[in-house]
């Protein structure tokens, strides 16, 4: 189980209106309907001051004020997924739904869609490969989700665009930035990550354990809550600006007032924090161990959600406050709720020193302050109220430490939530094992899959399993209704060695989604150009024409020019330096001549067995010395012969290996503008279209890399290659393809300064989207348009700001 989502509580009323009172919460209602765990809440624009919430009975509930204006009604109540649900998330309205969805992720690994009046799933997203445990939306439709498998996907609509892949461990909370394209992520590998159009921009480390909130202050700054029980405010230039303490366990969740940044926090110190100025000005205790979440409504009441399912909010409002009676009820079960010694403000306790009831005289200092006193042989814990100047009984206190199982089942093992986590020794010399288990799980499966993954002798199941249910008796803490659950596929369930499944079959291509990639025709050669190429500048045309010349671009962009004579003179100088084994002979150079001449004229005379041998031999020639042996090989793939004997199934994947072996930023520039070159070349025929779209994924992450080159002819080539993949992904309506493509764009378009690069990638751009609607979202949503706006005012050459005019249109 898991959960994230913010919101905030505090304190009680006892009929004295008070000069100061605007300035503490009291209890407003409680919310009974939950049968377990509330682990999500977020508001909702509707109905007015509404919200959701998410529990471990695997449903999610929609309340709406009611007439009294101090309690809500539940106005229905959502089911679609097979387990605990964990996170919920409200996505802002759009043109088909105006009052926005709201959307949930649970730990059958899924997120579901609802609409605000349905109580079934719109549809469902899936591609997780464990629990979903954040989730958070951003502008244009986009979603954001984390997970256990220790990803985050941006999905849009009810497809995947990304996968956000770095951290190593789950990412227990997500949040979208206001900055458009930014995207924060928050893991129980102890680091948060920000992202930008996909991609990995920073890390910020100082927590010392696992990342469970976080929460937006504005463009530039943001709050961050762990299980080390601290909260951090960031600046997004990576500074950690202050680090608060308060909290003596776990902190779920974290949540901002609206405009303001006073936030409150909810942990696993029964309690709820508010903030102001960056000082804890009020806490407020619940008779529940686990306060899971918290959100804000827009009139600034704070709803929380907690381990003994229900819903409380709290208000500053007098008129919204809670009856006395109820607030008697709240405090009648705050002080027969225990305290563990190790939880709470209490620290490690010894209950002899403890001073008796008397200590209860003396006034306290602060608003919050615990004290523990004891009385008739048992030990009870008051805490100050400041408002009401008086001690308030919250709870007796019992001897155990924070965050066992007895909290409500929450053990961390490798960053996942357990019910238990049992250390088992095999034998008294050897090591001994972590066993995570569930209640809800099959102790036989668990025991069996336990030894398995240790490597133990198969003959201990019996007495492993036998020691689970001896030490789990009568502890149902998970949902024991395994109807819905296969103990072989089910939801919580913790299968060794799969921190990241890898599927054993060929892996698909990210660009088409599937493993290849059948263009509709070679190259669109009908297609000719009115006016002038604007590629090669032949011809200048006028730029009065508001006649879009420039895309969606038909067919690949290639390399053509060349000097044979060149070539093969340098070729010649440099085979007398080639390691003796690798030195051309006398019939390789005549063979390599004639394939010049062959790919640099329009025959398409098929180049012989020993012209391919030759240039094989040559194209491995050390990094240094390889270059003429390179050019050739930019212009021979050009020809179908040769693409068919390069590109082809059997030797494909190997050739593009040994071309993107030149990718390295490291090395030699010469090289790397080569192959990128000749990578844009293998586009000319449907043999290597299929080979460059199969390797997609592998050529545009490493080629992405050559982005801070300081040679413009490295990033003219490296932008054509971006290029080329947009005009085949035009023509196949791949979104995930053409999300990843997207990031590319905008990631070298941040640094590339020339201006013929800019141009081809504008072209990129306006490609890709043209015709797809959900591409336009998609690019808007990664901040697209402003970044490519200052290319409208470029005078020279007219054909950047003509290009960036029409693509803007689009957007």
């Amino acid at each position: 189980e898991d959960g994230a989502v913010a919101t905030a509580v505090s304190g009680r009323e006892s009929g004295r209106a008070m000069a100061s009172a605007g300035s503490n919460y009291r209890l407003r209602c409680s919310l009974v309907g939950h049968e377990l765990d509330v682990r999500g809440l977020s508001s909702c624009l509707f109905p007015t001051g509404a919200f959701v919430s998410a529990s471990r009975d695997r449903t999610a509930r929609l309340w709406a004020p009611d007439s009294s204006n101090r309690g809500f009604s539940e106005m229905h109540c959502m089911s679609g997924h097979s387990n605990f649900v964990s996170c919920v998330c409200v996505i802002p309205p759009s043109d088909i739904y105006p009052r926005g969805l709201i959307a949930t992720g649970g730990n059958d690994n899924n997120i579901c869609i609802f609409t605000l009046d349905s109580n079934t799933p719109l549809y469902v997203l899936k591609g997780h490969k464990d629990t979903v445990c954040s989730l958070s939306s951003g502008k244009f439709g986009t979603l954001l989700s984390g997970s256990w498998d220790a990803t985050a996907k941006v999905w849009l609509n009810d497809k995947c665009m990304m996968t956000l892949q770095g951290h190593t461990a789950a990412v227990w909370a997500v949040k979208i930035l206001p900055e458009q394209g930014l995207m924060l992520t928050g893991s129980a590998d102890k680091t948060i990550k920000l992202w930008k159009a996909g991609r990995c921009e920073r890390t910020f480390t100082g927590h010392e354990d696992c990342v469970r909130g976080l929460a937006i202050l504005s463009e530039l700054e943001f709050l961050s809550c762990a299980n080390d029980a601290s909260v951090r405010r960031w600046h997004i230039s990576g500074e950690c600006l202050e680090v608060y303490y308060g909290h003596t366990n776990y902190i779920y969740c974290i949540s901002v007032f609206p405009n303001s940044k006073e936030f409150v926090t909810t942990g696993e110190d029964r309690s709820v924090r508010i903030w102001r100025h960056g000082e804890c000005t009020q806490t407020i205790r619940l008779p529940a161990q686990s306060v899971w979440c918290c959100c804000v409504l827009e009139n600034g009441d704070i709803v929380v959600g907690a381990s003994d399912g229900i819903i409380r909010v709290f208000t500053e409002s007098l008129e919204r406050t809670a009856s006395l009676e109820e607030i008697q009820a709240f405090e009648n079960e705050l002080s027969q709720s225990t305290e563990e010694s190790k939880t709470g403000d209490l620290g490690d306790i010894n209950a002899d020193d403890l001073p008796g009831i008397e200590h209860l005289n003396e006034p306290g200092t602060r608003d919050g302050q615990t004290r523990l006193v004891k009385i008739g042989g048992k030990v009870e814990a008051y805490q100050w109220n400041m408002n009401e100047e008086r001690w308030m009984k919250i709870g007796d206190v019992v001897g155990s430490s924070g965050a066992t199982q007895q909290t409500s089942g929450k053990v961390l093992f490798e960053g996942k939530e357990y019910d238990f986590v049992f250390t088992i020794d095999v034998n008294e010399s050897g090591p001994s094992y972590k066993l995570p288990y569930n209640a809800s799980e099959d102790p036989w499966l668990t025991a069996y899959n336990f030894l398995q993954k240790n490597d133990l002798n198969p003959m201990f199941l019996d007495q492993v399993a036998k020691f689970i249910i001896d030490n789990t008796k009568g502890k149902t803490l998970g949902n024991m209704n395994t109807e819905f659950s296969d103990p072989f596929t089910g939801g919580g369930r913790y299968v060794p060695g799969t921190s990241s499944e890898s599927d054993t079959g060929p892996a698909a291509d990210p660009f088409t989604g599937t493993g290849r990639y059948v263009p509709g025709s070679a190259s669109d050669t009908t297609a000719a150009l009115r006016g002038a190429d604007p590629f090669t500048g032949t011809s200048a045309y006028k730029s009065v024409q508001a006649e879009n010349i420039y895309f969606p671009k038909k067919e690949a962009v290639t390399f053509d020019q060349a000097n044979p004579t060149q070539i093969l003179g340098k070729l010649k100088e440099l085979n007398g330096s080639a390691p003796e084994e690798q030195q051309l002979t006398e019939d390789d150079l005549n063979h390599l001549e004639k394939m010049l001449s062959i790919a640099c004229s329009t025959s398409t005379e098929t180049p012989s067995a020993q012209q391919l041998q030759a240039l094989l031999k040559a194209i491995s020639w050390p990094t240094d010395i390889v270059f003429p042996a390179l050019d050739i090989l930019r212009l021979a793939i050009r020809n179908p012969g040769v693409s068919e004997s390069f590109c082809g199934e059997k030797d494909g994947t190997q050739f593009s290996s040994h071309l993107i072996r030149f990718l390295n930023p490291g090395g030699k520039q010469a090289n790397q503008m080569l192959a990128l070159r000749t990578l844009c070349n293998c586009f000319v025929h449907p043999v290597g279209q299929k080979l460059m779209m199969s390797q997609g994924d592998v050529i545009m992450s490493q080629a992405i890399e050559l982005k801070l080159s300081s040679n413009k002819n490295v990033h003219i080539a490296l932008a054509t290659l971006a290029l080329n993949y947009a005009v085949c992904l035009h023509k196949i309506n791949n979104i995930e393809g053409k999300a990843q493509c997207l990031s590319v764009i905008s990631t070298v378009m941040e640094v590339v300064q020339d201006l013929e690069a800019i141009f081809r990638l504008l072209v990129a751009l306006g490609t890709l989207i043209s015709g797809d609607s959900n591409a336009v979202q998609l690019a808007k949503s990664l901040g697209v348009d402003s970044q490519i706006k200052k290319y409208s005012s470029v005078s020279e050459p007219a054909k950047v700001n003509e290009c960036c005019r029409f693509v803007l249109n689009l957007l």
